[in-house]
Order: C-alpha cells, then structure tokens, then sequence
C-alpha cells in the first residue's frame, strides 16, 4: 500500500489557508462568478492580502486593482481564476512562473469535453508538477474554509464558523454542487462544517490528497464524501487507512452499483468481481461507511458529528405504539439493524420504571402513559443509557403539536443530567407533519442528540454506522505465499499447471495424472487413479472446457473412458480445429458436496481481492457472494461466509449436515495469500469448489489461472 502522501500540509494550506489571494477576472458585475468569489471574500473580511486582476478596473469592493497576472507580487498563496476556458493554460503557466502556490479553475470544457480539453488539462497537471503547485479543478465550485472565513468560492454561502470546540464536518466531493448541498443540509441541522473542497477534473490533486489533510486538521471529525472515480485508489486507502486511525469517519456516497463488471475477464470470477464491488470491499476494509443516497450521506455524517461516539450493535428504540413497535421490528430488519432482546428477567431496571401493564420489550411501548406521567421518558432513558448491553437508543416519539411536544421534549432532554449523552441516542419523530417548537430540537441538538423527522431514516443511518462497529478490521492473515515455478508461465494457465501450483500452496485438489493425448495413455491413467474418473481437455486457449465438450465425468471403466476420449477429440476438433492441445488430465471422481466458488481477482490499482460464495448453475444468477481483503484471518472470513444468503446452508438446514465452513474458511484466506505474493497472478478461478459436512474439509475441482506476461 502507498504510505507517501503527494502533497505535504504545507503546501495544502496555501490553498485551504491562504494568507493573500489573487481573484483572476474579479468583476462588479452581478452573477460574475469574479464579483461573487470577491463579494464572499470582502463580506467575510478574508484576513490576508486580497489582488482583484481586472485590466479594465482602478478598483472594485474598494481594493486597488492589479491591471495583469504579470503584475502580481512573487509568491501570492492562492489565485483563484474566474475566467473563461480559453485563457486558463496560459494564466497557470504565468501563476507558477511567479511561485504561486495554489490555484482554483471554475471554468469547465477540459478532460470532460474530448481530446483538447484533455491535451489542456495535461498541460495543466505538468505545469502544476513543474512548480509544485496545487491546483484545485478545473470544472469545480472552488473551496471554502469555514473555520478561517475563507471562502473561495463563486457561491454566495452562509459562514457558519464552528466556535472553539465544536465538532465539524470535513467535505472533499468531486461534485461542487453536492459539496455546496451537503453544507447547506447539514448547516440547519446545528452541525457544523470545517472546510469543504470540490475537485472537479482533479487535474492535478485529488480527493485523496485533501482527505490527507481532513485528517491532520484539528477542527474535522467527520469527513463526508461524494466521489464517481478514484484516480488514485492506492493513495486513497493509504488516506482511509490514515483516517480510521485518527477516529475520523469516512462517510462516502459513489455511484456506480449498476455498472457492469469487466467484459473482459478470462475468469468466471474475474466477471463476477465488479469494480465498484471491489472497491467497496478494500474501503470497507479501512473503516469507510458507505451511503445508498445523497441524503442518507448528511443523515449519517449528523449523526457522526452531532453523538461523541458511533452507535454501536444492539440498537434500543423508546417507542410510543404496539402499531409502531411493529414496524419497527420489520424495518430494523430490513436495514439490517440489531435489536438487543429486552425483557422483565433480563432488564429489572426497566421493570422497575415500567407499569405493570408494560412488559418490557424492545422496541418499549410506553403506551401513552407518558403524557400523564412524562417523568418515564426520563428514568427510561437514564436506565438505557446506563446499561452497558445497549449499542445506542431511538427515542421514536410521537410529537403532534407544540402542547405535546412541551410535555415530552424537557422529559427526554432531562435524561442527560445538564451533560452530553453518554451514548449515542437519536431522536426519530414519527409524525413528519408535526409542528415542533425549533427551541426544543435546538436544545436536543445543543446536548448531542440528533433530530431526525422521520424514524425510517434515522433507522437506515444508524445501521451504516453499527455496521462499522461490527467490522474485526485488525489484520490477522499469515505471510504471503511465494508460489514456486510461477516464473516459467504467462497468459491464461491451463488446469493442470494451475492445480501443480497451487498445490504446493495447500490448496487441496484431487488425485490425477496429466497425460499426452493418447487413448492408451489416458486408460492407464485411469486404471493407475480407480474408477470412476473425470477426463478433461487441457489448453491454455480453452479456459472453458465445457463449452467445446472438452469435459466428461463419471466414467466407470476402461470402455466408457476410451469412449469418452474418442467423442471429446472428435468434438474438439469440431469446436475449433486450429486448437493446440497440451494433453488430458485423468482425475478420481470426487464425491458429491455443495458446490462453492472461491476465486481471486488483481485489480491494477485496487490491488487483490478474493471473491467467495456459492456456485453451482445458479452462480451467475443469484450472485450469492461476498469479496474478502487477502490480509483477513480465518475468523473473520468465517463470518463473512455467514453472512450470505444461503448461509442456512453452511450450518445445516432441514436436517443435512453442517458444512465444513472452517476449512472454507481456511481456503479463502490461503487463496488470499498466494494473491499478496505473486502480484503477476491477475486472476485465479476455482469453480466448483466442493464443500463437504463438518470435519470433511473441502475440494476444489477446477481451477484456472491468468497470469501476467
């Protein structure tokens, strides 16, 4: 993984904290992106040196006016060119040539708009590297450092200044509008935000650099993230890596769940392991949350910023109706949330607060005793919150009108004591329409406590963020395994070579001799192995046998083998004559078991990721697997293996036996280590592996091997 960071602090700060600023097109004409980015500038008294370069203007906001970017002192921090497109690459040139150190191009029509666009954006990028400038676009909204009153930006903001110790909100986005959108939701919400930067075409510096410097800045908590491409995935884990460490939470929403998985893979698993899934596996290895929606972002970056601590498992909701209690237990499953079991035996403080005519549950249904009695909201909340089972709470209230939302509010907010709430607990409206007094959600928001109108999306962002609490993201995988004699292949590797390979690995195939094609050759083989035996075409050019009947199984004698021989070099012929064949390979016939697929796959930039599931005819179609990082350890592939769909499977169901999940296990992560050391090995495809009942160990029948030349 990269550990060397592009840019140093340093040199970040003359752009996020500039101490002078040249506004390239500055202008006092309305809706000229130049007189709103000096507008901002002057309105939120910008402390440094501000250089408005106009040739057309003595002065404008009552600053002198620099008539050409030749004129300009050496050395200016920022220039910010509000310019049109034309004149961009030439501007740059005379901004490194003057040492400036930082720049910001609005203008779009760059790598976007075809083959010039892309020439100039090149261009761009080296004269960035000539000089060791940052440049922040082109075709980007610009940035704003809310923390400094620094905004460099074309969009007319609310500066929000985070007071001294407050906690923030870092945004780096590639889209300028979402980064302004992403402010603009979260700022009514009584959070605050850091700094936020769009990087646009990222000519010359990416998302990853700024996350580099989110995660140094004293004043962000929370980074929340819009990005379509990672240009520099490597970089960007090394970022990620870097953040989880600090305990500050990636929050990320990319798009991309659609796209289809590389036509090009010469594996059944290549194809099945699609970049954005991928991705997703190695950034979840490092602790970043993913959102499905743009608002599902902002609703778990509230909750992020506004709680001292993530929610963890075992959510606990305070509710108010069996109707509700209900619903509830059907859409925390739906989002996949866990719901600690509650009951009288198990929770006598509970009990004891309770009437009798309330059972202790979770979800709780208070009924509506707590309009005559709201002191129950607070003894409730205070036994919850105390209660070190409980991974955090949903206070799910009804709240109707200012009259009840006066009796309940003060009852729940006084569950703190005067201070902050020990663990996350979030408050869920359930009546969306309500008419709420906006002092009393201030005060919930003042105490950290996040309040959210609706209990469906407080429920769906809670559970992205206990699903971090449940990752193992230690690392526990053994050395990498260096596989002898990968050296001497290249290209798509036939069968018999890849399982000759793998096996001094100790992944376990079964017994068989690999002969010339030869009708006697492969009989003695046959006799030599037992029968019944499986008989198999092998050649680096047919990676799927069974499409040219290059495939027979279950042969029980000397007469169906010869046979089978016969009828598959006749169909190999028939299917493409120009193949050149290395031989057949005999096998023993393996027993019957449930059919898996344990795969790998070498992404030149993400780097390796082994892919696993269930295979058999319906692979394709159910897709039933999950993608594991080459660094996990045998347990924590175990449960990842428990987690697909048709795990009732693995640990028996409907009285067949429980598989050997362990030995599965064990094979995922041996898979993984070959890929950690042999990076030549681009992909590596066993299908089917057969898993066998408890004890039993598993099989791998095929395998094929690509691997770089």
């Amino acid at each position: 993984m990269i550990t060397s960071r592009r840019f140093t602090n340093a040199q970040i700060d003359r752009l996020l904290r500039p101490k002078s600023v040249a506004v390239i097109g500055a202008s006092d004409r309305h809706g000229a992106l130049g007189c709103t980015l000096l507008n901002n500038l002057v309105q939120y008294e910008f402390g440094g040196a501000i250089y408005p370069v106009n040739p057309k203007r003595d002065e404008l906001q009552g600053l002198a006016v620099v008539k050409d970017v030749a004129d300009l002192p050496d050395g200016v921090d920022c220039a910010v060119l509000a310019i049109p497109r034309a004149f961009v690459v030439d501007t740059v040139r005379q901004l490194g040539e003057k040492g400036c150190g930082a720049v910001v191009i609005y203008a779009a029509g760059f790598s976007e708009a075809g083959k010039d666009g892309a020439r100039d954006q090149a261009e761009i990028a080296r004269i960035a590297a000539r000089h060791g400038m940052i440049v922040e676009g082109p075709n980007c909204l610009g940035c704003t450092n809310y923390v400094d009153r620094i905004p460099l930006t074309f969009v007319e903001i609310n500066m929000a200044t985070p007071p001294a110790g407050a906690r923030a909100v870092g945004i780096a986005s590639q889209s300028g509008a979402l980064a302004a959108v992403i402010a603009t939701t979260l700022h009514p919400r009584g959070c605050y935000v850091s700094t936020s930067v769009s990087t646009g075409n990222e000519a010359a510096s990416g998302v990853e650099d700024y996350v580099e410097w989110l995660v140094d800045d004293p004043a962000t908590h929370v980074i929340a993230m819009y990005v379509e491409t990672f240009r520099r995935p490597a970089a960007f884990l090394a970022a990620a890596r870097r953040a989880r460490e600090a305990g500050k939470p990636i929050v990320l929403l990319h798009p991309g769940k659609s796209a289809k998985a590389q036509e090009s893979a010469a594996t059944h698993t290549g194809a099945m392991a699609g970049d954005y899934q991928l991705m997703r596996a190695k950034l979840a290895r490092e602790g970043v949350i993913f959102a499905d929606t743009l608002e599902e972002l902002c609703d778990i970056a509230t909750i992020a910023v506004t709680c001292d601590s993530l929610p963890g498992a075992n959510m606990v909701v305070l509710g108010e109706s069996g109707a509700l209690r209900g619903l509830a237990f059907d859409l925390a499953q739906d989002v996949g949330l866990d719901l600690l079991h509650l009951d009288d035996e198990n929770s006598p403080e509970l009990r004891a607060v309770l009437p009798d005519f309330v059972p202790v549950s979770n979800p709780t249904d208070i009924t509506a005793v707590g309009l005559s009695e709201p002191a129950i909201y607070t003894h409730l909340l205070r036994a919850l919150l105390d209660d070190d089972r409980v991974g955090s709470v949903v206070a799910s209230i009804i709240q109707s009108d200012p009259i009840t939302s006066k009796i309940k509010f003060p009852a729940i907010r006084a569950a703190l004591d005067g201070g902050k709430v020990s663990k996350p607990l979030v408050f869920a409206g359930v009546d969306e329409g309500a008419t709420v007094p906006p002092e009393y959600v201030a005060d919930l928001r003042a105490a950290g406590i996040p309040w959210f109108p609706s209990t469906e999306r407080a429920y769906r962002a809670i559970a992205r963020l206990a699903d971090l609490a449940k990752r193992d993201l230690a690392d526990r995988s053994g050395d990498p395994i260096v596989l002898d004699g990968l050296d001497a292949v290249g290209g798509v590797v036939p069968e018999y070579r890849a399982k000759d390979l793998l096996r001094t690995a100790g992944i376990e195939f079964p017994r068989g001799r690999f002969v010339a094609m030869d009708q006697g050759a492969v009989q003695d083989a046959g006799r030599e192995l037992g029968y019944p035996v499986v008989l198999k075409a092998q050649s680096a050019r047919l990676s799927h046998k069974s499409d040219a009947g290059g495939v027979a199984v279950s042969l029980a004698d000397d007469g169906a083998l010869c046979q089978a021989y016969r009828d598959m070099a006749l169909a190999l012929r028939t299917y493409n004559a120009s193949i050149e064949y290395d031989g057949m390979l005999v096998e023993a016939m393996g027993a019957r078991g449930t059919e898996m697929i344990v795969g790998a796959k070498h992404d030149p930039e993400w780097g390796p990721v082994v892919l696993a599931g269930f295979g058999g005819v319906t692979a394709e179609i159910l897709k039933d697997v999950k993608l594991f990082t080459p660094d996990l350890g045998v347990e924590q592939v175990r449960a990842g293996l428990l987690g697909l769909q048709q795990a009732p499977l693995l640990i028996g169901w409907r009285g067949s036996p429980a598989l050997d999940v362990d030995a599965l296990a064990e094979l995922i992560v041996r898979v993984g280590r070959v890929m950690a050391g042999n990076p030549r090995i681009r992909e590596i495809d066993l299908n089917p592996v057969v898993a066998y009942p408890a004890g039993q160990g598993v099989m791998a029948l095929d395998a094929l091997m690509l691997v770089e030349d």
